[in-house]
């Protein structure tokens, strides 16, 4: 079992929340206005898989919005003490969510960098973390959710040797997702993260495209490394249109070498499923995968169908389960966040061999994250949904 993060960053509760009211950002507030001048470099920016309305042709575009100019940074003097942070006191649905302009900006341990937080993600297990799902490893109460960031780095702790100021980085903040996570998460202006957690941004892509990566790139990798997955084997990715399963089926097909790719999705969604580079995209609303007559030396299940995905692995094979009961041979895992998985994955990043899927409803802006977490909840959504900008 992996060591425990220690949430040493942790904010006490008595100074999380001001006496204010809660207060929207202000709409004249720049993304720069705590950054300081810099050097300017382009960037370019590489396709990303966006879902067009169902109205339209199922294609793949290149993101229109160009890459973000690099960010320029503050010195450590010019960090304000307060930010504007989603936060809730409480457990709940949705509605314990609030915003709060007077948020203590989390302070940098030894180990740590700070982050001027310029795009964040979210993932179904922000939902099920605010809903008290795991309240008992939980951190305490009030909590800024969030796991997923990408943003620049304004601030190093004294043992960090391998980020500097300046530096544009992305990774997922929590160690152990459901072990004490975190209580101020990436839904704010700052989060400060451990520096072995993080990877530099890759390149060719924004901050919006690299928000949404790191937890679910993270999983999708580490369920196949577990899964003994190598090449020439078959795999079938169930939920292969979600965020993790779109990156299961690209990994599986580029960085393991995967000898055949299938996948389910609804009847719109297999167009993309092909586009991801699946050999069997399989309608669930009109067939059952487990009565084909072709079975799979793996089974990644991304919705919680164990009980059905072991019928259709082949014997010896294996059952990755992230969510839901487990049948044998099925094993479930949590993942442990790395930055150095991150940084062996950024070659095939960069080189547009692995893309990212970002939901079309997206980006939400940050004034609209309670919508986001909706959306979310309601399992509609195609890759990840994203915040950008932060103010």
């Amino acid at each position: 079992m992996e060591a425990l993060v220690t949430t040493t960053n942790q904010l006490k509760p008595t100074h999380l929340f001001s006496k204010r009211t809660l207060q929207q950002p202000s709409s004249s507030l720049s993304l720069l206005s705590t950054l300081r001048e810099g050097r300017r470099r382009r960037r370019t920016c590489t396709p990303v898989w966006r879902i067009p309305s169902p109205s339209l042709p199922l294609r793949i575009y290149a993101n229109s919005q160009a890459a973000p100019a690099s960010m320029e940074t503050s010195s450590s003097s010019s960090i304000p003490s307060e930010m504007k942070a989603w936060v809730y006191g409480e457990y709940g649905g949705v509605d314990v969510l609030k915003l709060d302009s007077k948020v203590s900006v989390p302070e940098v341990k030894e180990d740590q960098v700070l982050i001027k937080v310029v795009a964040a993600a979210l993932n179904p297990v922000d939902a099920k973390r605010m809903q008290g799902k795991f309240k008992a490893t939980d951190s305490p109460l009030p909590t800024v959710p969030g796991y997923d960031v990408a943003g620049v780095v304004i601030k190093v702790g004294s043992q960090v040797k391998g980020l500097k100021e300046g530096d544009e980085v992305y990774g997922n903040i929590n160690e152990k997702a459901l072990e004490g996570p975190k209580q101020s998460g990436s839904f704010a202006e700052y989060t400060a993260v451990e520096e072995k957690l993080l990877a530099l941004k890759p390149k060719n892509l924004d901050f919006t495209q690299a928000a949404g990566l790191p937890l679910a790139i993270e999983t999708a990798y580490e369920g196949l490394e577990k899964s003994g997955f190598s090449a020439g084997k078959s795999i079938l990715v169930l939920g292969g249109a979600g965020g993790v399963g779109s990156l299961a089926i690209q990994l599986a097909k580029h960085v393991f070498g995967a000898s055949r790719v299938a996948a389910t999705s609804s009847t719109g969604k297999l167009e993309l499923l092909k586009s991801l580079g699946v050999d069997l995209a399989i309608d669930y609303t009109k067939e059952n995968f487990e009565d084909l007559p072709e079975k799979f030396d793996a089974v990644f299940d991304a919705v919680g169908q164990c009980d059905r995905a072991v019928k259709a692995v082949k014997e010896g094979g294996s059952v990755v389960v992230l969510t839901g009961a487990t049948t044998p041979p099925g094993f479930r895992f949590v993942v442990t966040s790395n930055g150095s998985i991150l940084k062996k994955l950024n070659p095939f990043l960069e080189s547009g061999k692995v893309k990212p899927v970002v939901d079309p409803k997206g980006p939400f802006p940050f004034i609209q994250a309670v919508e986001a977490f909706s959306y979310v909840e309601s399992c509609r959504a195609t890759g990840k949904v994203v915040i950008y900008p932060i103010p």
